[in-house]
């Protein structure tokens, strides 16, 4: 590796703050600068962006070298120690920045974290991620940082650097780490090449810190190996950290001028739709059967494996024993989120709900509400969509859950809808029992064509109690999330409606009302 000195000393002096006037002082200054442990403050303030966006020369590679003799240093020291399991984290954290494709966008904010995590012992790493969330958005909102974001046409920088952190997450193995050890040793040699030449204790030292390194790569493999789940945790981490981040700072509803909610969709009125609609929705399958029936209600086992649960503190779900094909229980761990597709006029807080895995499978579909609709068993009268919630589940909190495969969902045969809806993908089910989370008020159709809305005093149990003639001349909404974990609401882009002749029903403007664009 070719070193240009006036590079080095020019990343040098924005390194340290301190300039150098020979050659002989520039080796032995950029000697001094790679030598100690960690300076966290530093690293905090300097290191993690500025340089990296501002593509000052080789300031990134004095830094990773100046970092890697350190952590090569601790693990020497600790050779003989029992468990040493931390030295090779803060090891792996260094090396998991080396990858060859990263961008130095997405180097600086994972520096960043990690200085954090470094601070922090293995069971602190969310609480880490937390801390280490203010810096990066400091960095984030940097002149530099913001001008490299535009240029490189990043639209939501939060959940673009979540994208490329999980697609990196899945490259991380023990081996991919001992190759960019092996890179970032071939950059020490080059840097330190003529460090190494210099007379005296001072190219003696640089010769013993490089046999050093090496010799920690050698018997790498089994510390790598034991620091993989702490370092996969601590990018799952990041991860959820961006994202929930990225919750926070986005919009509810995007166009705000063209959205409006038409109100829930009564049962009746829904069948006839779905019998007389040419082509059929593309989530409404053939035929009353589906592949994935229902769990009879009376099941014993079942029945028998609820109650259990429930003593435990599993929630009682044996009344809904039938939309499930397919039954198992689970403790979901924080950090964690939970998606729920909601209308405005559905509570945000309530006992279904998806994981991550059917989310991303959902909005990655070429119909996300057709593909939500068919796999998830949700008629158009239980739950018009629109919107969707996000529940973030903190670090250190469990929640009692049941999951399982949705069941194949068909209407009374005295409808006459020779239909089904498929169901088969994962649901959650948890239980909504609590303060009151959403604060919902009831309305009353009024006026000559039933457009205007009077507030009632009902709540919402009193609206479920309601006949169903009674119930159509009503519309519950949505004033206000309360749940101190729930986000939004956000806007599905899957429109308010299913059928063009709702398109006809009394239209009710969604940013008028405080809870409907964002909490």
């Amino acid at each position: 590796m070719a070193i240009n000195e006036v590079q080095l000393r020019d990343a040098l002096a924005w390194e340290t703050g301190s300039t150098a006037s020979t050659e002989r002082i520039t080796w032995e200054w950029f000697w001094e600068a790679i030598q100690g442990d960690f300076n966290e403050s530093r690293s905090t303030g300097q290191i993690a962006f500025d340089a990296a966006v501002s593509m000052i020369p080789l300031v990134d590679q004095i830094c990773d070298v100046r970092d890697l003799i350190a952590n090569s240093k601790a693990i020497a020291r600790a050779e003989d120690e029992a468990d040493n399991t931390w030295l090779y984290v803060s090891l792996g954290l260094t090396l998991v920045g080396l990858f060859p494709s990263l961008g130095s966008l997405v180097k600086g904010v994972l520096k960043l974290f990690f200085v954090s995590v470094r601070r922090y012992s293995p069971a602190q790493i969310e609480k880490a991620v937390d801390k280490g969330m203010n810096g990066v958005i400091t960095y984030l909102r940097k002149r530099n940082v913001q001008r490299y974001v535009s240029e490189k046409h990043i639209d939501e920088v939060l959940q673009w650097l979540a994208d490329q952190i999980r697609t990196l997450k899945g490259k991380l193995t023990v081996r991919a780490l001992q190759d960019n050890f092996t890179r970032c040793i071939q950059i020490m040699e080059g840097l330190l090449g003529k460090v190494s030449w210099l007379p005296g204790a001072v190219g003696e030292r640089a010769r013993a810190s490089v046999a050093m390194v090496k010799h920690v790569h050698a018997r790498a493999n089994d510390g790598l190996g034991r620091a993989m789940e702490p370092l996969q945790r601590t990018l799952d981490a990041i991860i959820h950290r961006l994202e929930m981040e990225n919750l926070v700072h986005l919009h509810g509803i995007v166009d705000m001028s063209n959205i409006h909610f038409r109100g829930a969709l009564p049962e009746t009125p829904a069948v006839t739709l779905m019998r007389q609609a040419e082509p059929p929705p593309k989530w409404l399958s053939k035929g009353r059967e589906g592949d994935f029936p229902g769990l009879d209600r009376k099941d014993k086992d079942a029945l028998e494996q609820i109650a259990k649960k429930k003593q435990k503190g599993w929630p009682d779900i044996s009344k809904k024993l039938s939309t499930f094909h397919r039954i198992e229980h689970l403790e979901i761990k924080g950090p964690a989120k939970l998606y729920r597709v909601v209308s405005p006029s559905n509570g945000a807080m309530s006992d279904c709900w998806l994981d991550e895995d059917v989310w991303q499978r959902i909005m990655s579909s070429p119909d996300p509400k057709a593909a939500w609709r068919k796999h998830l068993a949700v008629w158009p009268d239980w739950n018009p969509n629109g919107q969707f919630v996000v529940m973030e589940i903190p670090p250190g909190e469990t929640l009692k859950a049941w999951k399982g495969p949705a069941a194949s969902q068909n209407k009374d045969p005295r409808t006459g809808l020779d239909a089904h809806l498929e169901g088969g993908w994962n649901q959650i089910m948890i239980s909504p029992s609590g303060p009151d989370y959403d604060a919902t008020r009831i309305y009353e159709r009024g006026g000559g064509n039933g457009t205007r809305l009077k507030r009632t005093g009902m709540s919402y149990d009193d609206y479920e109690r309601l006949a169903p003639a009674q119930k159509a001349r009503h519309l519950p909404l949505r004033e206000r999330i309360n749940h101190p974990h729930i986000r939004g609401p956000l806007g599905t882009g899957w429109g308010y409606t299913d059928f063009d002749a709702q398109i006809k029903d009394a239209r009710i403007g969604l940013p008028t009302l405080a809870g409907q664009t964002t909490n």
